[in-house]
């Protein structure tokens, strides 16, 4: 198939590629003439594992272009995805002005029946609104469907290609659109992931619902890990036994020091605004924000009880992006950690395998970046470990021990046993044990 994307941020990226990696032909388009010209060269300005490769291979088989040239890519194309930013606005609801000047100018570039695919997160409604403008552009017949993106980043690739489930939303008997939407994901779902047809409007919905019954689970297992530490339990034996139930599942249940990234906070705030709109208080959902922003302050609490007073201290901080083998610190919990050891008089020094370019800007200057993970705990009185990268699971403790000043873990993730670190004589915080 001959497809456009309009958009070359994190989904539309790894939309193309992975289109083109399947043998379509597809045209990647972005006003950045500098983005066009990086990623023509074969380079990604974003970190996620496998892309890179993915890009440069498509590349060089000519399926994979990238162009600032919007009308023709449009009008080479049967399918145009929209996969440009929604940002979040002040009152919490998605920003669409970009999704909206993108479709009026596809409506002014088509020349033939068209299908035009929101694949940007979007609130309910949003498939009416981008007909509308199309609509005034436009005497050519055209589709809008609803195609949310169910990624994770770090796992991106994998996730596209061999998806849980394609989620479609088409207007009402538009079975032109369903078809060719079947035809398109078909191949990625020959191992019988469904490819579920429904209206715009619950395709819409899906992809806040899911990402907000996600958030939902993360701030219930940190409420039940705080209660542990009151009560003497242990909130990996807990977690353990409500997973093993089969209608709750493992997934999401591990406590720490709250969410971020670019999904969940923005798509959880995204769907209380909307349905405030509609008159209704999402009371759940509004709790577990409220929990998510107290439980990133956690860490910093139990360094405050230790330590009583943070002058002169330096803390090295493991983990800078919001989760692992991603680059993005988006809402991450390391920016308001930091942020209040910086208040309180701390010095900070950090390390993150890929998060490091985007942290200095950030910051600027006002935290210490290390090339290496020991480089951070040299004369450091305590060590806060924040996101859990594999590299940081097995360390060299009696290294660690040599370099620190005290050797002092406040343990963000739980990805360390309490009773190991006793044994290597550390002084050991953790949540909910």
């Amino acid at each position: 198939m001959k497809i456009a994307v309009v958009g070359t941020g994190y989904v539309g990226l790894v939309l193309g590629a992975c289109l083109a990696e399947n043998g379509n032909n597809v045209i990647c388009v972005d006003k950045d003439q500098s983005k066009i010209d990086t990623l023509n060269a074969g380079r990604i300005p974003i970190y996620e594992p496998g892309l890179e490769e993915l890009v440069r291979r498509n590349g060089q088989e000519e399926r994979l272009t990238f162009t600032t040239a919007l009308a023709s890519a449009v009008q080479a194309s049967e399918i145009v995805f929209i996969a440009v930013g929604t940002p979040q606005g002040e009152d919490g609801a998605a920003d669409l002005q970009h999704v909206l000047a993108v479709a009026r100018d596809i409506g002014g570039a088509m020349n033939k029946y068209t299908v035009v695919v929101d694949k940007s997160t979007v609130p309910v409604g949003t498939a009416k609104r981008v007909r509308e403008v199309i609509a005034k552009q436009t005497t050519q017949t055209f589709s809008v469907v609803s195609n949310p993106e169910f990624l994770k980043q770090g796992a991106a690739i994998e996730d596209f290609m061999k998806p849980d489930r394609v989620v479609v939303g088409v207007e009402d008997g538009d079975d032109r659109a369903a078809v060719l939407m079947n035809e398109l994901y078909g191949p990625f779902t020959r191992t019988g992931a469904p490819i579920l047809v429904m209206s715009t409007e619950s395709a819409e919905l899906s992809k806040y619902a899911a990402n907000s019954i996600l958030a939902t689970r993360i701030s219930f297992m940190n409420e039940i890990a705080n209660v542990c530490e009151l009560v003497g339990a242990d909130v990996d034996a807990v977690r353990k036994a409500i997973g093993s139930d089969r209608r709750i599942g493992t997934s999401f249940l591990f406590p720490g020091v709250g969410y971020g990234g670019s999904c969940f906070p923005k798509d959880t705030q995204a769907l209380l605004r909307s349905a405030a709109d509609q008159g209704y208080d999402f009371k759940i959902l509004r709790a577990v924000e409220d929990v998510n922003q107290r439980q990133k302050a956690r860490l910093v609490e139990k360094m405050e009880q230790h330590f009583k007073d943070f002058s002169g201290r330096t803390i090295a901080l493991w983990g800078l992006a919001f989760k692992p083998r991603t680059d993005d610190m988006r809402e991450a919990p390391a920016i308001p950690i930091i942020e209040q050891l910086l208040k309180k008089g701390a010095t900070v020094k950090a390390y993150d395998p890929a998060a490091a370019p985007v942290a200095r800007r950030l910051f600027d200057g006002r935290i210490a970046l290390c090339d290496k993970s020991y480089d951070a705990l040299a004369g450091a009185d305590a060590l806060a470990i924040v996101t859990e990268w594999n590299e940081f699971r097995e360390p060299d403790f009696r290294k660690m021990r040599t370099l620190m000043k005290a050797p002092v873990i406040f343990d963000g993730r739980n990805i360390y046993s309490p009773e190991q670190m006793q044994a290597l004589g550390f002084t050991y915080f953790s949540i909910g044990r």
